[in-house]
C-alpha cells in the first residue's frame, strides 16, 4: 500500500520544525484565509452566528479536501485505498479548521468588551492577518530566504488579510 500525496512534492510530507508538515502548513494558511473570507462576507446578526458561520464552512472544505483525496487516490493508484490511508485522510488537514480559533476568539472577545459585531469582525480579521503575515515569515526562514525576501514572503501573505479587510470595510 502506498503512501497517498499530501504535499507539493511527490512523496510522503516532509516534518518540518515544530513537528508540522508541508500539509499542516497549507492547510493551516489556507484554514486563515478562507475563515477570513467567510468572516469578511458574512451577514451573520451575531457574533455566535459568525463563528458558526467560519466553523461549519471551514468543516465543510475539509470534508471536501478529504473526500477528494480518497477519491483521487482511488483513480491514481486503481483500486480502492486501504483502511490506513482512509483513516490517514480523516485525520488529517484539521489545521484548516483549528486555525480559525484564534481569530475567532478575538472575535467573541472583543464583542463580549462591547464593541459592535463589524468592529468585532475587523479586529478578528486584523488577527487573521497578523498570523498570516507570522506564517509568511515562518515559511520563509524554513525555506532559507533572506531577510529581505522574508519581509517580502511576510507581505504577501498578509495582502490576503489586507484584501479581506478592505472586502469587509467596503462591502458593509
Amino acid at each position: 500500500m502506498s503512501t497517498p500525496r499530501t504535499g507539493a512534492g511527490s512523496g510522503p510530507p516532509r516534518a518540518r520544525p515544530g513537528g508540522t508538515t508541508e500539509e499542516a502548513t497549507a492547510a493551516s494558511v489556507y484554514g486563515v484565509i478562507v475563515s477570513a473570507a467567510v468572516m469578511a462576507a458574512a451577514h451573520a446578526p451575531s457574533a455566535v452566528a459568525t463563528v458558526i458561520a467560519v466553523l461549519v464552512t471551514l468543516t465543510i472544505y475539509w470534508a471536501a479536501e478529504r473526500y477528494s483525496r480518497i477519491v483521487a487516490a482511488r483513480i491514481h493508484q486503481g483500486h480502492r485505498p486501504g483502511r490506513q490511508v482512509i483513516l490517514q485522510q480523516l485525520t488529517g488537514g484539521w489545521e484548516l479548521v483549528t486555525t480559525s480559533f484564534l481569530p475567532l476568539a478575538v472575535l467573541v472577545v472583543t464583542r463580549l468588551l462591547g464593541a459592535a459585531l463589524r468592529a468585532a469582525v475587523i479586529w478578528a480579521l486584523v488577527c487573521s492577518t497578523v498570523l498570516l503575515c507570522v506564517a509568511g515569515w515562518h515559511i520563509g526562514r524554513g525555506g532559507a530566504l533572506t531577510t529581505p525576501e522574508r519581509f517580502l514572503s511576510s507581505a504577501v501573505a498578509g495582502i490576503f488579510g489586507i484584501g479581506l479587510i478592505l472586502l469587509k470595510t467596503l462591502l458593509h
